[in-house]
């Protein structure tokens, strides 16, 4: 304990900060979603991830890394749009335990109608709230902090 670094006032304000604006903002995100267009937050990342797919589809595995996902969360998500009829899943020719999440073209519609109500909550609660200096360090500052986990996680 005696080799602690213990943040300091101005460190403990941005971790707080940091704390509170994640969790506010994720709530309110995930709350238009499901208003606007019966969505989790998770599930609409689902589909945007897809759509920017070749092919509209992805392995499983890489769907989840990209989300940042477990695998289990990642199936729970997809079979809730499966049954939406939004995702359908396809087994990977070359390797029996591959499995491939395909945005079906009512997904896509789907994501359609929903992307303008959530890029303009995104807007109103984040991006135009900040200046452009501010968002620049939120970039580059997370961008890091995101980018040192990755580097740990994978090796």
């Amino acid at each position: 304990m005696g080799d602690t670094r213990w943040l300091d006032d101005e460190e403990m304000r941005a971790w707080k900060g940091f704390l509170a604006a994640s969790a506010l903002l994720n709530r309110r995100l995930d709350q238009q979603l499901k208003v606007d267009s019966g969505l989790s937050h998770a599930q609409y990342e689902v589909l945007v991830r897809l759509s920017a797919a070749d092919g509209g589809e992805l392995r499983m595995t890489e769907l989840a890394d990209a989300l940042i996902n477990t695998k289990s969360g990642l199936t729970y998500q997809v079979t809730q749009l499966e049954k939406a009829g939004l995702v359908r899943r396809r087994s990977c020719p070359s390797d029996v335990r591959g499995v491939y999440a395909v945005l079906t073209e009512e997904g896509r519609a789907k994501l359609e109608e929903a992307a303008p109500g959530h890029v303009g909550a995104v807007r109103d609660l984040l991006i135009d709230v900040l200046t452009g200096e501010q968002l620049t360090a939120i970039a580059d500052g997370l961008g890091e902090v995101a980018r040192r986990l990755r580097v740990r996680d994978d090796g």
